[in-house]
């Protein structure tokens, strides 16, 4: 049991880690999803969490980097916008909301499956340490 259940825990752990931070990456979109201009002129880029797995076989999984998505952004007819061109058009950030909520909900139930494993993991300790009394 000990070596393969501290690995499973290390595994559980390293998974919550990276879905913790994918959640905020994906939030982030969310929370930008109408900003036209991110400071520089140009509209909030849509970032990804791009993650790897720890070795090989079966391991953990960290995130490696934060990308943009270099995807065009669209354009939006609002000629009253402040940041709209001589057409009336506004560039605004390559997010689309649906997925980004899918990928929300999926990040989301991986990191509530990580927490699973813990609790059994911690149920299965405290049978063990019962059964010893």
């Amino acid at each position: 049991m000990g070596e393969n259940s501290i690995g499973s825990m290390d595994i559980a752990i390293s998974g919550m880690r990276a879905q913790s931070r994918n959640i905020e990456v994906l939030s982030s979109n969310v929370a930008n999803a109408q900003s036209t201009d991110n400071g520089n002129g140009q509209p909030y880029r849509r970032l990804e969490a791009v993650m790897r797995s720890n070795g090989e076989g079966i391991g953990g999984v960290t995130t490696e980097d934060i990308i943009g998505d270099m995807s065009e952004f669209p354009s939006v007819f609002k000629p009253g916008n402040p940041n709209a061109d001589e057409n009336g058009y506004v560039k605004m950030p390559n997010v689309n909301l649906p997925v980004e909520m899918m990928n929300l909900n999926m990040a989301a139930k991986a990191y509530q499956a990580n927490t699973a494993v813990l609790k059994r993991y911690q149920d299965m300790v405290n049978t063990t340490l019962e059964l010893l009394k």
